[in-house]
């Protein structure tokens, strides 16, 4: 088959994005223009096409991609672990059920890649009660999901791994995985947890609103867009205020509302200015944060961080 040559100089171009030249087939070449990189960023063509034009390139940094073999090497060299946890929720009418787990997941595995730290499969169902009365949404009761996550980090200590990264992408897990961390640091294992939402909050205050960081608001839709555009509807994107139900008093810390108390798309505030370059910033930073984390971890000794004996 022919194809066009894409250009050193063009928006797009293999040999800046691949570090190779690639003959672009024809069909490529009707939609190279604007409107083709409107709709699909370089990180989705990446991972679309990569591993037709890099078919050798196994990943060595994913525990699913690799025999029993591998494994074995690695984690007689290595204490450390990457585990990516999220959820199956509904994130309004515009975004993938999956938002949580597919964002934990393309963090926590490009940071693998730039660390060498090997990153295990995404866990995809969280605890979401709340969101229930959204469909598709996948619950998981509190206990069950701290035990299958704990049975997943002892898993680890088995073969030897005394620090484990959890790459958290859903609110909802935060108190449980915290009570595992607690529990397994008594048990020799050193577990901390990485939100990306307090990463970007911090170092990008400017980009989002504060009307824009809510649940499936422009902050995550925008990440999608960067990393799933083909999964975002955004002409369902809304913008609504959730509803003030009982009084706003110092020192109420919450009543066990579900969402659809406060919201009824399950959007809070705005996702309308969602965009892919505000996307791209709050990966960048996300990944940056994680990764400086991750090789500052790697460079511990477990031991000085467990749990300590009574004075």
């Amino acid at each position: 088959m022919k194809g066009c040559i894409s250009s050193e100089n063009s928006p797009f171009s293999f040999s800046a994005h691949f570090g190779m030249s690639y003959a672009f087939p024809d069909f490529l070449c009707t939609f190279y223009d604007l409107r083709f990189m409107e709709l699909f960023s370089i990180e989705y063509i990446k991972r679309m096409i990569g591993k037709s034009l890099m078919g050798e390139c196994m990943k060595k940094e994913l525990l699913q991609e690799i025999s029993w073999v591998d494994a074995k090497e690695y984690f007689s060299k290595n204490d450390i672990a990457i585990l990516p946890v999220g959820s199956t929720e509904q994130h309004g009418p515009h975004n993938p059920l999956g938002t949580d787990h597919l964002i934990a997941k393309a963090l926590a595995e490009e940071v693998a890649k730039r660390t060498g730290v090997l990153c295990l499969p995404v866990i995809p169902f969280g605890v979401s009660s709340h969101h229930r009365q959204f469909w598709g949404t996948i619950f998981i009761q509190p206990k069950v999901f701290r035990e299958y996550v704990k049975d997943v980090c002892l898993s680890l200590k088995y073969y030897g791994v005394k620090k484990i990264v959890i790459v958290n992408g859903h609110g909802g897990n935060t108190s449980s995985l915290l009570d595992v961390a607690r529990e397994l640091r008594k048990q020799g294992v050193l577990v901390s947890v990485f939100q990306w939402w307090n990463a970007t909050g911090e170092l990008l205050p400017k980009i989002f609103g504060s009307d824009e960081r809510g649940h499936a608001g422009s902050e995550e839709t925008s990440l999608n867009l960067f990393l799933y555009p083909e999964l975002v509807k955004m002409d369902r994107a809304l913008n609504e205020k959730p509803r003030d139900l009982i009084p706003k008093v110092g020192g109420v810390v919450g009543w066990g509302a579900d969402t659809i108390d406060y919201t009824n798309s399950g959007v809070f505030g705005d996702a309308t200015a969602a965009s892919v370059e505000k996307g791209k910033k709050a990966y960048e930073v996300a990944v940056s944060e994680l990764t400086r984390y991750v090789e500052a971890i790697k460079g511990l000794k477990a031991e000085n961080l467990l749990s300590k004996p009574p004075v």
